[in-house]
Order: structure tokens, then C-alpha cells, then sequence
């Protein structure tokens, strides 16, 4: 009996594909385009190709240990200390292997935060076993700092072997300089009070690590990977060196620093970061003559990513922010409810941010396979360009003097400002794409809950003596946010928000597709659209407009309808008092004649949505 797959060609009869081939079919595709309009950059200007060979000769980069699972962080944030108690309890019941306590006043913090008191640490760890290979991350600042000393306190009040402890204590002034934008201290008085605290915990018999070198400070003000890979080493080595300036030895000193990053859901440049960073960090340590030791880094998902419209979407992103944090080998990964941008998460969003984690564990087993991203092509360019490109970067804060003195002459903060700058041209031409915010919005999606919750008030922490240009966090989609609230304030005063009316010119082949654009555009700034059949006679169109109720309108339709309609379209919306009329597509030839008609503006696909927008809000006011 003759098998059906019997004449079908084996693997080895068909021919090799080469890059020629691919090119051939890839520039039939082009039509004559450059090839270039398929290489991509990012905000360092790092080139990336369409097709990379293998990668050969090449070893894993070395990270967690061989198939080791990474810590499934919890954040706990709720000021107050009994019902955060309750949470992490819940959260270690349910599969999270570590805490991350959050203490008002951290780089971190977003509003919220345990309070510093002894009281607080005593209350929030009650019942926590914390010698039961519980990893425990502090995140804290200057007006919070004490509260790594009442929790190393409660440690040994409790009789617990702080060796058997694993946490880790988060101090990190740079980060909180850098956040803050001044320092009541010189570096030079700084360095002596870390240290100290460092070798005073380190005598109590904790194992560490101490010191946080936190890039989420560069991530969370709209920085580039190189910026937030370069921050990380600046701290790291001005940690290494004050540490060993008080007499600690360098071997010794090595295990006490760490690094915390940014998890995004640019998946091949979060993988190529964190890889990256394990391997500059080697090059500091071979370069201090000690033998490289995997670097402990701690991941969190972007703040900056998180919508407070549509925030569902949030957990898409963090899944991919973790997915490739995983991949790449963090130690340690805190995922970001994705209610966080809008308040403080209720348990639903603190279930699903510690799912998020376990299913990718426990299901899809990312954590068998070593870094698995080892010979791709792709990323081990991108890995390499950004060891490149981030080592210059960390050279030219070490000529500056180190890290602080970076921060004090603007170095950091100038290409943070100019990354943030070329980004946010990029959401405000939604090329950068936030789903739910400025593409794909949602004006009829319910309230989404939050608990209600008081913050802790901290007194200022001393005198603003330094001064220098602050990185604050941001969220990219805070502009369109910034637009919905106002349709949501007029919804309330008014009982309707601001309405487009789609002019649908023609057979709904001709409109279609122009007119789902529009409607994506104007609602992502909250002014609703209101769709309409397709016309041919003006009366009827403006007929439709007044019934609409609608203060704008747009019309919308193919090129070939545009030639032969848009004009006097325009005209009669415009008699009908239509006085800010915009057109789907690109301005041509015609644009002249259409503005005479009554045109005023036209949205198309890498347009300035954000700008025009706003402007139409301010038309609108001025009407």
C-alpha cells in the first residue's frame, strides 16, 4: 500500500534558501522602494536589520543558574501595614516566591508605599518566614532609608539567622539623587553613610546584596537602553569603589551590589539589555582583577508602558516584559499590576500580575533553557551593539568624575531628554504605537476598580542644597490620557463629549477604510465619531451633520471620490456652519482647492495625532 507523503520531496531535495533568494522575493515585495525602508533604528541609533545570519562561535551568556526558576516578586505597596500583611501573606499562599516592599518615598513608590517606622516593618512581615528562602527586595529613598535598618532590626528581634535571610536591602542614593533632581550632601559625604550602613548590616551577619544600581531611574523618564545600561555601571562602579574605600575588600565587595532594570514589551531589545548587561559587568569586574561572578539583576516591567485607558492592555505588555526578562535571565521579576497608573491595585490585578508569572513558569517552562537567545543572530547583534554603545557611554560619566558628578553636569539627564524628546514625537505621530491610548481606543469602557487608600505623608527630606536637572517617571500615554479626561470632564458637565461626523462620501468600499482610521483618530483623543452612510448629494450630507450634533467633521472616502465630490462636500458643510472641517489622507495637488472649499486640516497615518488633537480641542473652545 502506497503512502500518501510517498512522492512528496524529502527536506534534503529541496534546495537551500539563500539571502540572495530572500532578497529577490523581498524586493518584489518593495516595488522599487529602497531596501533601507526595512531597517529600523533605535532611540541610540542602533541599526536593525530585517534577516540576520546565525550567529556562530558563540557561548551562552552566563546568568541564573542552569534551569533555575526566577523569583516571582510581589509588590507590596498598601500604606497600610496590616492590610499589605494580608496581601503578601496571600500572594506567598498562591505561588509568589519574594516580596518587594515598597516604602513611601522610593524611586519607585508612584504614590503609595508602606510607611518607614519600625512599627510598619513589624506589622508587614508578621507571619512571614522570612530564613524560608523568601526573597525580600526593599525599595526605598532617602526619607525611607531607615526602614532597612528596622527590618534588619525585626530579623534578629525575631531570632532568625540573617545569613538564612535572603534580602536584599535596596540602597541606592544615586537613584534617589538622579529622581529627585538634588542632594543636600556632597557624593563625597554620601559614599561614607552607604557604606557604613553597608558594613554595619554585613556585620550583623546578612549576606546582602546592599547596594541597588537601579536603571529604571533612566527607563522611567523616557531614557534609551544604552542611557539605562550606562546608569546602571556609573552606580554600580561608584557603589564598588566606596564600598572598597572602607576597607572592605573588593572580593568581598563584589556581592554586594546588584542591579535592577526595566522589562518592556520591545522583546528583542529587553533581551538584549539584560544580556548585555551581564557582560559589561564582567568586563568591570575582570577589569578590577576579580574573577566574574553572575550579577544579580532584579527586573520590573515599565512603569512608562502602563495606560490608565483600556488598562487591560497592561497586561499584555507585561507579559511580554516578562517573557523576555525570563528569557534573558533575571534573577528576580516584579510585575507591575495593570491598574497601578490609575491607583492602588485591587486583588484581581495583584492575582493576575503574579499569574502572569506563574504561567509562564510553571506552563510554558521558560525557565528550563539557559539563554536561549545564544546564537540568534538578531539578538546577539543587539546584545553586542549595546555593550558597545553603553561602555562609551559609562566612559564618558567616568571622565566626567563618576556618577554623581554626571548627574551634576547634565550628561545623563541631556540624552535622557533627547531620547524623551525623539519618543515622544514618535506617540505623538503614533508610530510608537500605545494600544487602548492612541490607537484602537475604547470610549465606552467601564470605570476600572481600585482600592481606596490613603498615602503616607513623609516630611522633606533635608535641604536642597545641590541642584540639578531631576529625572522624574512618566508614562508615554499621559498626552492622549490628558485629552480623554477633558471628553470625560465635558461627558459629565454636559452629558455628551466632543463628536466628529464622519462625512462618508460614496459606497462604503470607497469610505470603509478611511473612515475606521478617522474614527481611531479623533477617539483617541476622546471626541467621538459619528459614523454615516456614504453620500453623493450635499443636501443630504449636511442634513446628516445637523442631525449628528457633532462640532467637527471629517470627510472621508477614496482619492478617486475626493477628485470628483470632496469640494463641494466641503463647501456645503461648511454653509451649514460646519466651521472646522478635516479630510482622511494625505494633503495632494489638491490641497489648495479643498482649503478654499473649506478644509482645515487632514489626518493621515504618521500625521502629528497628538498635535492636531489638541488643536482641535482648542477650535472647539473657541467656537
Amino acid at each position: 500500500m502506497t503512502s500518501v507523503t510517498d512522492d512528496l520531496p524529502l527536506a534534503a531535495d529541496f534546495p537551500k534558501a539563500t539571502v540572495e533568494d530572500w532578497r529577490k522575493l523581498v524586493d518584489g515585495v518593495l516595488k522599487g522602494a529602497p531596501f533601507e525602508k526595512l531597517v529600523g533604528k533605535t532611540y541610540d541609533g542602533l541599526k536593525i536589520d530585517p534577516l540576520y545570519p546565525r550567529a556562530r562561535g558563540v557561548a551562552p551568556v552566563v546568568g541564573r543558574a542552569a534551569a533555575a526558576p526566577w523569583q516571582i516578586m510581589q509588590r507590596i505597596d498598601h500604606p497600610d501595614a496590616t492590610a499589605a500583611n494580608a496581601q503578601a501573606l496571600q500572594d506567598l499562599e498562591n505561588g509568589a516566591t519574594g516580596l518587594a516592599l515598597v516604602f513611601a518615598g522610593g524611586n519607585d513608590a508612584h504614590g503609595f508605599g508602606l510607611e518607614p517606622t519600625a512599627d510598619a516593618v513589624a506589622k508587614v512581615l508578621k507571619d512571614i518566614h522570612l530564613d524560608a528562602g523568601i526573597g525580600i527586595e526593599l525599595q526605598i529613598g532617602p526619607q525611607s532609608r531607615m526602614a532597612a535598618i528596622h527590618v534588619a532590626e525585626y530579623v534578629k528581634s525575631k531570632g532568625l539567622d540573617p545569613a538564612a535571610c535572603d534580602i536584599r536591602f535596596g540602597l541606592d542614593p544615586l537613584a534617589a539623587c538622579a529622581v529627585w533632581g538634588h542632594s543636600p550632601y556632597t557624593w563625597e559625604e554620601i559614599a561614607p553613610a552607604v557604606t557604613g550602613g553597608i558594613k554595619g548590616l554585613a556585620a550583623l551577619g546578612f549576606k546582602g546584596p546592599f547596594a541597588s544600581a537601579d536603571g529604571r531611574v533612566i527607563h522611567d523618564a523616557g531614557g534609551s537602553e544604552v542611557q539605562e545600561l550606562a546608569f546602571v555601571l556609573a552606580c554600580g562602579v561608584a557603589y564598588l569603589r566606596a564600598i572598597e574605600g572602607a576597607g572592605v575588600p573588593l572580593e568581598a565587595a563584589q556581592g554586594m551590589v546588584y542591579a535592577r532594570l526595566a522589562a518592556d514589551a520591545d522583546q528583542f531589545l529587553t533581551m538584549a539589555k539584560f544580556r548585555a548587561l551581564r557582560l559589561l559587568w564582567a568586563r568591570i569586574e575582570t577589569a578590577c582583577g576579580l574573577t566574574p561572578k553572575p550579577l544579580f539583576i532584579a527586573a520590573d516591567t515599565a512603569w512608562r508602558m502602563l495606560t490608565q485607558r483600556d488598562p487591560y492592555v497592561n497586561m499584555l505588555r507585561a507579559t511580554m516584559a516578562t517573557f523576555a526578562a525570563g528569557l534573558a535571565g533575571a534573577n528576580a521579576i516584579t510585575v507591575l499590576p495593570h491598574t497601578l497608573a490609575l491607583g492602588l491595585p485591587d486583588p484581581f490585578a495583584r492575582r493576575v500580575a503574579r499569574n502572569t508569572q506563574l504561567l509562564l513558569l510553571e506552563e510554558s517552562n521558560l525557565a528550563k533553557v539557559s539563554d536561549p537567545a545564544a546564537g540568534a543572530g538578531g539578538i546577539e547583534t543587539l546584545t553586542a551593539q549595546l555593550c558597545e554603545a553603553a561602555w562609551a557611554l559609562f566612559q564618558e560619566s567616568e571622565k566626567a568624575g563618576g556618577a554623581f558628578a554626571a548627574l551634576q553636569q547634565g550628561l545623563f539627564q541631556s540624552k535622557v531628554a533627547a531620547a524623551r524628546k525623539a519618543r515622544d514625537a514618535n506617540i505623538a505621530k503614533r508610530r510608537d504605537v500605545l494600544t487602548g491610548a492612541s490607537e484602537f481606543p475604547n470610549l465606552h469602557e467601564r470605570e476600572t476598580a481600585v482600592l481606596n487608600a490613603t498615602p503616607v505623608a513623609l516630611a522633606p527630606y533635608g535641604e536642597q542644597k545641590y541642584k540639578f536637572d531631576a529625572l522624574p517617571p512618566i508614562r508615554l500615554a499621559e498626552p492622549f490620557e490628558a485629552l480623554r479626561d477633558k471628553s470625560d470632564a465635558a461627558l459629565k458637565a454636559h452629558g455628551a463629549r466632543p463628536k466628529v461626523f464622519l462625512a462618508n462620501l460614496g459606497t462604503p468600499a470607497d469610505f470603509t477604510a478611511r473612515a475606521t482610521f478617522a474614527k481611531s483618530f479623533f477617539e483617541a483623543g476622546g471626541i467621538q465619531a459619528i459614523d454615516s452612510e456614504g453620500f453623493a448629494d450635499p443636501a443630504k450630507l449636511v442634513a446628516a451633520f445637523r442631525a449628528s450634533g457633532a462640532e467637527l467633521a471629517c470627510l472621508c472616502s477614496s482619492d478617486k471620490v475626493y477628485a470628483e465630490h470632496a469640494e463641494a462636500a466641503a463647501k456645503a458643510l461648511q454653509t451649514a456652519g460646519t466651521r472646522h472641517i478635516y479630510l482622511a489622507g494625505r494633503p495632494t495637488e489638491a490641497e489648495a482647492g479643498l482649503r478654499a472649499a473649506g478644509v482645515t486640516g487632514f489626518v493621515f497615518a504618521g500625521g502629528d495625532a497628538l498635535a492636531t488633537l489638541q488643536d482641535a480641542y482648542r477650535r472647539m473652545e473657541q467656537a
